[in-house]
C-alpha cells in the first residue's frame, strides 16, 4: 500500500485493524496524540488531503494514496506555519497536549468558521485553559512579550517549550520507541468485594508473544500508598501492588506482558479467575454503621476503625458553639453533597520502565518523579543509586499525576524480564479506576446576630475515600479551610473519612477545598437571605482580617503570614464588577436571571513539609543552566522559573537552559502540587540564582579591584564601576583558577502565605428546560506579585472551566454494583469551547506573600468558589435551592415548580 506523509511517499502494509493514529505514531510521529480512542478529543487530528480527521476514528487503510499531513509537517520551529505562530504567541496551550490537534483543526478554518467557534472547535478539547488562550490564538490576539535583561518578572514572556510545542516536537511520556519494547495490561476486576480463590494462567501463556501473567502471588508483598507525600506517614499504607482481595470494580487482578498491547489484551481475557464475592457498601453513612461490611480487616494498620470503616476522624473545636447557637437571632442548617470529578487530563496514566547500567529507569507521567523514586525503591528493595525516575513534557495534572499507579507495575515486568516495558492506560481505565474526587456530604450549621456577625459554625464533613486510603486524610484536613474564612468565636468541625467499595478517591485541584467551599459558601448565601442582608455584605462583616488568627481547627500557632486584607479587596472587586454589568439583557422571554458569588480562602503551600532543591551553574557556552526537580503539565513553572533566574542574573530568559524532573540530574523535589511548584521551588531557584549571582560579581570585583557595591550584572557581562567585563572573561579567569560559578540551594514549604478569591456569575436559566447560560463570570484573586501575567490570567481561566464542568455538566454515574457506566468524554462531559464562557480576571497587587519575589501560586486556589457562586446565582434567578451537584438541567427543572417566587426575565 502506498502512503504520502507531510509529503513523504513511502509502501508500506499496516497490521491488520489499526486505527491512522496508532499506524502514524508507529512511523514516529509523535505529534498525532493519544487522547480518547473515541474521536471525542481531538487531539489526534490530521489533514487527509487538506482536510481536519480524527486519526483515532480513521482506520489507517483509508489513507492509502492521499496525503497525510500532521503537525510537524505543517511547519518546523525555524518556519511556522501562521496558525503555530498565532498558538504561540496567544499563548494557545498550558500543557501542550492537545495543542497539535487545535492547531490541524484551526488552521482550517474560514472567517465563516473564525466567527462560530463553539460550533468550529466542537471536536477539539482543552482540559487546561479555559478556552480563552485558545480563542485568542485562532483569531492573532498576541500575549506573549519580550523581556528586557533583568526585567523578566512581571513580563508575559513565553514558555521555554513553546516552539516545540506547537510543532508537536515537544516530547511527552509515551512518544518514544525503545528496540525489544514489551507492553502490559491489565485485568480488573468485575466485583465491588471479593476474595481471590485461584487464577489459571495457562491459556494465557499459551498465547502467541504472552511473556508473563503477574498475580497477587508474584509482586513484592510490601503495603504502600499510591499517594504522593514528602511525608509517607500522613496516608495510610493500605495497598498492594497486586491484591488477593479486590474492595473496588476495577481493582488490578493481572498484569499481562506481551510482544503487543493486542496480545496483553488477548491474554487479559484468556486468564480465569475464581472469585468469592464478598458483601459491599457504597454509601459512607451505611459504611459506618453497625453490621456494615468490614472493607478493611484488623490486620490492616493503619485503619483508625475497620468495624466501621473509618479511615480517619477529626474533632475540633474552639469556644462553646452550643452557646454561640443559643446567642443567635437566625440559624440556618443545611446538607450539601458533592459527587465525584474525575481529572480528564488529555495524557492518560503511563510508564515506560528499562535497564541501562544495571540500574531500573522509569520514564513516567508523574507530578512528583522524586517521591516515585523513593517508592519504587520500598517496593523493590533496591538502593537510591540503582533507580532513576524522569518525566518529559507531562499533559495534565490537577493532582491526578499525584499518585504512583503506573510506574510499579512497569518497573516490575522490567526487573523480572530485563526488558523494556511500556504500560499506558485507556480512557476507560482513566475514568473507572484512577483517582477522582472525593464525593463529600457536609451539613452545615451556621448561628448569627442580626447584624449578620457570626455566632457560631459547626460543619459536619462525611468523606467517601473508597477502596483505599490516598489522600483520604490530608484532603480531610484540608477542608477545615472552609471554616477558616470567616471569623466566629464558636467554631466546631468534625469529619470522618470513610472506606466504601467504590474506586479509590484521590487529589483533585483545590484538594479537600473545593467540596467545603461549595457547601459553607452556599449556606453562607442562605444565611444571607434569612438575615434579608446582601451576601457580600454578610462576608465583608465576617472575613479574617490580618491580625486575626487564621482559625481552622485549633487554636494553636502556625506558619501562615497574613498581613493585607486581601479577601476584603477580591470581594469589592466582584462587587462592583456585577453592579457593572447589571443592566446588560436577558437572552429574551422564558429566562430567569440571578447573580450569585463565593469565597475562597488557602494557604499557598500544603501543611505537611514540601522541600525543592534548585541548582544554577554559569556553562563555558555562557549559557545558565538551571536544574530543577518540578515537573511541567501546564501549570506554567517552567516559565516563572526561567523568569526568576533571568530577572535575578541580570539577563534574559533566552539565555537560560532548564533542565527538570529527572532524579539523575536534579534535586529533590516533592513535586509540582498544591501550587508548591512556583511557591517552595520557585524560592529555591531564587536562593540558587542570587547565590551564582553574588559570586560573580564578587569574583568580578577582585578581578577589576572595584568596590562589590559599584559591580552588577549586565546581560553577558559584569559593569563594575565605569568598567565592563564579559562574562567569556570571567569563565575563563574563573577556569584557569579551578572556580566554577554554581550553586544549589533549598527551599521549604515554610512560612506560607495566604491566596484570597472571589467569584461572580450573573446566569440565565430557562424555566422550561432548566438550561443555565452564564451571562457574565468575573473572578477576583490575591496575585500578590506577578511572576507572568498572562500565565496567571490563564490558570484562573482555567480553573473557572473547570470549575464550571464540576458544577454543571461532568457526572460521574455509578451503578448499583460500585461500576462507573459512563467511562468516556462523550458521556462524561468535560465542558467543550462552547460552555465555558469568557471570564474576567481581576488581580489584587499586594505584597503579601513569602514566595519568590513576593509571588503567590494560582493554579489550585481558583477553583473553589465557583460551584457556590452557581449555585448562588441559580438560586436567586429561580428562588429554589440546590444543595447537590452537578447542577444539570433536569434536576433543575424537576424542581422549579416549588418556587411560587419565580418571575420570567
Amino acid at each position: 500500500m502506498s502512503y504520502s506523509v507531510n509529503g513523504n511517499g513511502f509502501d508500506e502494509e499496516p497490521a491488520a485493524g489499526p486505527c491512522l493514529r496508532t499506524f502514524l505514531r508507529s512511523l514516529g510521529h509523535y505529534g498525532v496524540k493519544k487522547g480518547c480512542d473515541a474521536g471525542d478529543c481531538g487531539a489526534c487530528t490530521v489533514w487527509l488531503d487538506g482536510s481536519p480527521v480524527h486519526s483515532c476514528i480513521t482506520p489507517a487503510f483509508r489513507a492509502e494514496g492521499r496525503e497525510v499531513t500532521t503537525i510537524e509537517g505543517l511547519g518546523s520551529p525555524g518556519h511556522l506555519h501562521p496558525m503555530q505562530r498565532q498558538f504561540r504567541d496567544a499563548p494557545g496551550f498550558q500543557c501542550g497536549f492537545c495543542t497539535a490537534g487545535m492547531i490541524m483543526t484551526s488552521a482550517t478554518f474560514t472567517e465563516a468558521q473564525k466567527a462560530d467557534l463553539p460550533r468550529a472547535l466542537k471536536g477539539n478539547l482543552c482540559r487546561c485553559t479555559g478556552y480563552r488562550g485558545i480563542e485568542d490564538a485562532v483569531k492573532g490576539v498576541v500575549g506573549v512579550e519580550t523581556a528586557a535583561p533583568g526585567r523578566a518578572v512581571g513580563t508575559s514572556v513565553g514558555a521555554p517549550a513553546a516552539n516545540d510545542v506547537v510543532t508537536g516536537r515537544a516530547e511527552f511520556t509515551m512518544d518514544t520507541r525503545i528496540e525489544g519494547m514489551l507492553h502490559l495490561k491489565v485485568l480488573h476486576s468485575p466485583h465491588a468485594h471479593a476474595r481471590i480463590v485461584s487464577i489459571d494462567k495457562s491459556a494465557a501463556l499459551a498465547l502467541p508473544g504472552v511473556h508473563r501473567v503477574y498475580t497477587w502471588e508474584d509482586v513484592p508483598r510490601r503495603r504502600f500508598t499510591t499517594a504522593i507525600h514528602t511525608d509517607h506517614l500522613v496516608d495510610p499504607d493500605d495497598t498492594f501492588i497486586l491484591d488477593r482481595t479486590v474492595r473496588f470494580v476495577g481493582q488490578r487482578v493481572v498484569a499481562v506482558l506481551a510482544d503487543t498491547p493486542g496480545a496483553a489484551e488477548e491474554g487479559c481475557r484468556k486468564v480465569d479467575v475464581e472469585y468469592e464475592v464478598l458483601p459491599a457498601v457504597f454509601d459512607p453513612e451505611l459504611a459506618m454503621a453497625e453490621g456494615a461490611p468490614q472493607i478493611h480487616g484488623a490486620e490492616d494498620p493503619f485503619v483508625r476503625d475497620p468495624v466501621r470503616n473509618i479511615l480517619l476522624e477529626i474533632h475540633s473545636h474552639i469556644g462553646d458553639v452550643e452557646a454561640g447557637f443559643a446567642e443567635a437571632d437566625v440559624v440556618h442548617e443545611g446538607t450539601y453533597s458533592s459527587p465525584r470529578v474525575q481529572h480528564a487530563h488529555l495524557e492518560t496514566h503511563g510508564s515506560i520502565a528499562w535497564m541501562e547500567d544495571g540500574r531500573l529507569n522509569v520514564r513516567t507521567s508523574s507530578q512528583s518523579p522524586s517521591i516515585a523514586k523513593v517508592k519504587l525503591t520500598y517496593l523493590f528493595a533496591l538502593r537510591p543509586d540503582q533507580v532513576r525516575v524522569f518525566c518529559k513534557r507531562v499533559g495534565g495534572g490537577f493532582g491526578g499525576k499525584q499518585e504512583v499507579i503506573s510506574e510499579d507495575l512497569a518497573a516490575l515486568a522490567t526487573l523480572d524480564t530485563g526488558r523494556p516495558v511500556c504500560f499506558e492506560y485507556t480512557r476507560e481505565e482513566e475514568f473507572t479506576t484512577a483517582s477522582p474526587r472525593h464525593p463529600m456530604v457536609l451539613t452545615v450549621r451556621l448561628g448569627a446576630k442580626a447584624d449578620g456577625t457570626l455566632t457560631a459554625v459547626r460543619v459536619r464533613n462525611v468523606s467517601n475515600t473508597g477502596a483505599y486510603g490516598n489522600h483520604g486524610g490530608e484532603t480531610l484536613f484540608a477542608g477545615s479551610a472552609a471554616v477558616m474564612v470567616y471569623r466566629c468565636p464558636n467554631k466546631q468541625y468534625d469529619a470522618y473519612s470513610v472506606y466504601t467499595n467504590t474506586v479509590p478517591s484521590g487529589a483533585l485541584r483545590g484538594y479537600g477545598m473545593t467540596q467545603p467551599a461549595f457547601a459553607v459558601e452556599s449556606a453562607m448565601h442562605e444565611l444571607a437571605i434569612a438575615l434579608h442582608m446582601d451576601p457580600l455584605e454578610l462576608r465583608r462583616r465576617n472575613i479574617v482580617r490580618p491580625g486575626d488568627p487564621l482559625v481552622a481547627m485549633h487554636d494553636g500557632p502556625d506558619d501562615v503570614v497574613f498581613t493585607e486584607d486581601g479577601l476584603a479587596k477580591c470581594i469589592d472587586l466582584v462587587d462592583r464588577a456585577l453592579a457593572r454589568t447589571a443592566d446588560e439583557p436577558s437572552p429574551g422571554p422564558g429566562w430567569l436571571v440571578g447573580t450569585g458569588s463565593a469565597s475562597s480562602l488557602r494557604e499557598t503551600a500544603p501543611p505537611t513539609e514540601h522541600i525543592s532543591e534548585a541548582w544554577v551553574t554559569l556553562g563555558d557556552d555562557l549559557m545558565y543552566e538551571l536544574a530543577v526537580g518540578t515537573v511541567e503539565f501546564g501549570e506554567g513553572t517552567s516559565t516563572a522559573h526561567v523568569q526568576i533566574a533571568a530577572n535575578q542574573l541580570g539577563t534574559t530568559p533566552s539565555r537560560i537552559r532548564l533542565v527538570q524532573s529527572d532524579t539523575d540530574r536534579t534535586g529533590f523535589d516533592t513535586g509540582a502540587f498544591a501550587s508548591a511548584g512556583l511557591f517552595v521551588s520557585g524560592n529555591a531557584v531564587l536562593k540558587a540564582a542570587n547565590a551564582v549571582r553574588d559570586r560573580i560579581l564578587e569574583f568580578a570585583a577582585a578581578h577589576t579591584g572595584v568596590h562589590l557595591v559599584m559591580c552588577s550584572m549586565a546581560d553577558d557581562g559584569v559593569v563594575c564601576g565605569d568598567r565592563r567585563v564579559s562574562l567569556a572573561e570571567l569563565v575563563a579567569l574563573a577556569r584557569a583558577r579551578g572556580i566554577r560559578f554554581t550553586a544549589a540551594r533549598k527551599a521549604y514549604g515554610s512560612p506560607r502565605s495566604v491566596v484570597s478569591n472571589t467569584q461572580g456569575f450573573r446566569i440565565a436559566v430557562h424555566r422550561v428546560t432548566g438550561e443555565i447560560r452564564i451571562l457574565y463570570s468575573v473572578q477576583a484573586t490575591d496575585a500578590a506579585v506577578l511572576i507572568n501575567p498572562a500565565q496567571v490570567r490563564g490558570q484562573v481561566e482555567g480553573g473557572v472551566a473547570q470549575g464550571i464542568g464540576f458544577t454543571l455538566t461532568e457526572n460521574y454515574h455509578v451503578d448499583e454494583n460500585g461500576a462507573m457506566v459512563n467511562p468516556n468524554f462523550r458521556n462524561y462531559r468535560i465542558p467543550a469551547y462552547a460552555d465555558v464562557p469568557g471570564t474576567e480576571v481581576l488581580l489584587v497587587s499586594s505584597g503579601d506573600s513569602v514566595g519568590p519575589m513576593r509571588a503567590k501560586g494560582m493554579a489550585e486556589c481558583c477553583i473553589n468558589p465557583v460551584a457556590p457562586a452557581l449555585a448562588n446565582a441559580l438560586h436567586d434567578a429561580t428562588g429554589v435551592r440546590y444543595r447537590s451537584l452537578p447542577l444539570t438541567p433536569e434536576r433543575i427543572y424537576s424542581r422549579l415548580g416549588e418556587s411560587q417566587s419565580v418571575q420570567t426575565a
